[in-house]
């Protein structure tokens, strides 16, 4: 899973280091009065940033979705329908209590006794299923293609890029490491843990190395408080010693503890019903997604869900690491079984050695009419160069299904810097753009917190789809997605994009050249539905 854990470091690091009518017909506001839109120059209220991509981009200049408009203007008094929205990712912490009450219930299976009553192929899969069991850690892709050795597909590729990764993570080790001595060192100067930089500026010392300590946390923390700092530098320390000692490591063996083999798409079973996952911790990831599109909303707890009538379906199928193929094909597959009309999928990868499984799985959804989802990826890249996995095109070929959106991330800044730096563009591979950054949803064990990545984009599309299949049921998957990409906002300001944020014309960084709004999808489905 190559999404937030990359961005965590960064910032880490940053912090310490220093057609259907089509859109015009319907759009709020003249297009062409939106890109002359005066910028909105104040810092927004922590109670706008906690649901900022409910906002409004013509009355709050933020690019927000419109969500907030479209329940008071057009749902108010409305009814609708109850989705299914499978989430497969690293897991959901089902207790939450801003989940607990939209948790999907499989009707057909008797919680406890140990037999699978739907005859689904799934013993006691009462919320979803595990494809993990208790396994957590896994190696990258490229990872697992070098392990297996020259002749292997792509091996030269794999191993220049792990040997390039290994080399940069060394580095990145070398600094935190660095700080983690400069913290420890100061704790015990000054017999405490929670420092200040007053604290720290009192220091007298005629070592050197704690001179050096000293100077380095007089400019970390000129930036940002202690508290702030230990959530970040834990972070990157995980995610370090994460990539050396699972993700880059080729001798590490995480699978083993399946029991499955996962060269074997015929070899189903395996996994478990626990789809929070062996610690709720590691299902930090799912259980953001899950609150973006469901964690209730108006009840003064954390942040609001997009959509108001749905049940997650938890498929833990994402590891930390790569994803392997089988798990995902197979996760696709559960949830569209099992009824779920939207999936959402916020995770990716660069190699793939069994895509067709994936691919076939995205056909299978097609056929039963379920819209997927996935993350267009955090790495600045420019999708129509170099493939992501899974996707719905590679290599400039046809689109295999009509039923996939991939999700770019926005900021919450109107102007130049609205495109997330992190994220994955293209004209012809990346569908539509809506807010990442910030993010404010569940995390485990009762608890909420600010993300940030295509992953968090992802389900608020995800969100708003299931909107639209709440309250406009007969509308098929396919039409759902042309009602997005068509009902988008189009913008045509100038941006800053990819790993050397050159500016382009937000126009031409996706296949529509527009942001998401909810508002004006639910009209057009008004209209469709007709």
């Amino acid at each position: 899973m190559r999404n937030l854990k990359p961005i965590y470091l960064s910032t880490a690091l940053a912090l310490v280091l220093a057609s259907c009518g089509g859109a015009k017909q319907i759009i709020s506001t003249p297009v062409e009065n939106i890109d002359t839109l005066p910028l909105k120059v104040t810092p927004l209220a922590e109670n706008d940033l906690k649901r900022w991509s409910h906002l409004d981009l013509v009355r709050d200049t933020v690019p927000g979705m419109s969500v907030d408009k479209a329940y008071s203007e057009l749902l108010k008094n409305k009814k609708g329908s109850t989705v299914i929205v499978g989430i497969v990712d690293s897991g959901v912490d089902i207790r939450h209590e801003d989940l607990q009450g939209v948790i999907w219930v499989n009707p057909k299976e008797i919680a406890g006794n140990g037999i699978d009553d739907d005859k689904n192929g799934y013993i006691d899969d009462i919320n979803g299923w595990n494809f993990l069991g208790d396994s957590n850690n896994e190696q990258l892709e490229m990872t697992r293609i070098v392990k297996k050795g020259p002749g292997t597909p792509e091996y030269d590729k794999a191993k220049a890029q792990l040997e390039e990764e290994l080399a940069g993570i060394m580095q990145t080790k070398q600094q935190i490491d660095m700080i983690v001595a400069a913290d420890k060192a100061i704790k015990e100067h000054l017999k405490k843990d929670n420092f200040n930089l007053d604290d720290v500026k009192a220091i007298e010392t005629s070592d050197e190395k704690l001179s050096q300590y000293k100077a380095i946390f007089t400019q970390i923390l000129s930036g940002t408080s202690k508290e702030d700092f230990d959530k970040r530098i834990k972070a990157g320390v995980d995610f370090v010693y994460g990539q050396l000692n699972y993700n880059l490591n080729v001798d590490f063996d995480g699978r083993s503890i399946v029991g499955d083999n996962p060269e074997d798409i015929k070899d189903t079973k395996y996994g478990n019903n626990n789809v929070i996952g062996p610690d709720p911790e590691d299902a930090k990831h799912g259980t953001h997604v899950s609150g973006i599109v469901a964690q209730v909303r108006n009840n003064n707890k954390g942040g609001d869900g997009v959509a108001n009538n749905v049940k997650i379906m938890a498929v833990r199928a994402v590891p930390n690491g790569d994803e392997y193929d089988k798990d995902i094909a197979l996760g696709i597959r559960y949830a569209v079984d099992n009824g779920a009309k939207v999936i959402n999928g916020s995770f990716g990868k660069y190699y793939s050695p069994n895509k067709e499984w994936v691919q076939d799985a995205l056909k299978y959804a097609a056929k039963k009419d379920v819209l997927v989802i996935f993350a267009a990826g955090n790495d600045s890249k420019d999708l129509d160069v170099e493939n992501k996995y899974p996707s719905d095109s590679y290599d400039g070929s046809p689109e295999i299904s009509n039923n996939v959106l991939i999700i770019g991330a926005l900021a919450p800044s109107y102007g130049i810097n609205e495109v997330a730096g992190f994220s994955n563009y293209g004209t012809k591979n990346v569908d539509i753009f809506a807010p990442g950054v910030q993010i404010y949803a569940t995390t485990p064990n009762q608890t909420y917190e600010y993300l940030q990545g295509t992953s968090m984009a992802s389900p608020n599309v995800a969100g708003v789809a299931a909107l639209i299949r709440s309250y406009y049921p007969k509308l098929s998957a396919s039409q759902v997605k042309q009602i997005i990409m068509e009902s988008g906002t189009p913008l045509k300001n100038e941006v800053k994009v990819g790993e050397d944020q050159h500016k382009a014309n937000f126009s031409t960084i996706s296949k529509t050249g527009k942001i998401v709004n909810a508002y004006n999808a639910l009209l057009m489905a008004e209209q469709m539905s007709k």
